[in-house]
């Protein structure tokens, strides 16, 4: 697990980005509000469903995810399914044969080393160990592992999609180059552990409505002050890209 010294050492500019997430989140607070924690799914549900969304929009998840409820009881009729019947149910979500195999193959695994369809163990794992653990299975990165601890468990990991990543980068937490992979330790490195789920939340609510990856709503935003993005902008053109 990469140490906030070691980020503080390797990120340019650490501390001036430090700087911007009390401002940042005092903003965002006052345009959404400050969510409380709750699990939309339970932990099993969860980690499915991000499978299934991986290189996919949230209506094809939520269909797909749907579909596989629907169709099955439980997790354990799902594993013992023909793999074509589960690609077939999933298809809304696209990439339905990699995800579909790849779902089968995650519950068989979870079956043999814990015996049970369950992954409620995580939550008196260590999070160093429950992060790695999960990060082990097949198609798990650090988005979902992330997410799955965050959303089922609520444990502080900062899960960084498309929108987090975009808006981290243009208002100058992350550097530009940064992948999102590599901006998670970032993130978790600026942002107060106890703040996790709601500023992600945030964040993910200002990049679809405001911090959009074509035409930014830059007139609109309230962060106009702390973004390294809107200082670039020409001052004799509208803020608003069209």
């Amino acid at each position: 697990m990469t140490t906030q010294a070691a980020i503080t050492q390797t990120i340019p500019e650490f501390e001036r980005r430090q700087a911007k997430y009390a401002p940042v989140a005092a903003a965002l607070d006052n345009l959404y509000g400050w969510p409380d924690w709750r699990p939309s799914h339970p932990p099993m549900d969860e980690l499915v469903d991000c499978i299934l969304s991986q290189s996919t929009n949230d209506n094809n998840r939520d269909r797909a995810f749907a579909a596989l409820k629907a169709r099955y009881p439980d997790w354990e009729a799902v594993l013992r399914a023909p793999e074509a019947e589960v690609v077939e149910t999933i298809k809304p979500a696209g990439l339905a044969n990699q995800k579909g195999k790849r779902i089968q193959q995650v519950l068989q695994r979870i079956k043999a080393e814990r015996g049970a369809l369950s992954i409620d163990f995580l939550a008196d794992e260590s999070l160093e160990d429950a992060k790695n653990w999960l990060t082990s299975l097949d198609g798990v990165g650090p988005k979902t592992a992330a997410i799955v601890l965050c959303f089922a468990f609520n444990r502080p990991a900062f899960p960084v999609d498309t929108h987090v990543h975009r808006v981290g980068q243009r208002i100058g937490f992350l550097p530009t180059k940064l992948s999102a992979e590599k901006a998670h330790p970032v993130m978790e490195a600026i942002v107060p552990p106890e703040d996790y789920y709601a500023f992600h939340l945030n964040v993910i609510r200002l990049g679809r409505e405001i911090c959009r990856a074509r035409r930014p709503d830059c007139a609109r935003c309230p962060l106009q002050a702390h973004c390294d993005y809107f200082q670039t902008l020409p001052t004799d053109k509208p803020v608003t890209e069209a």
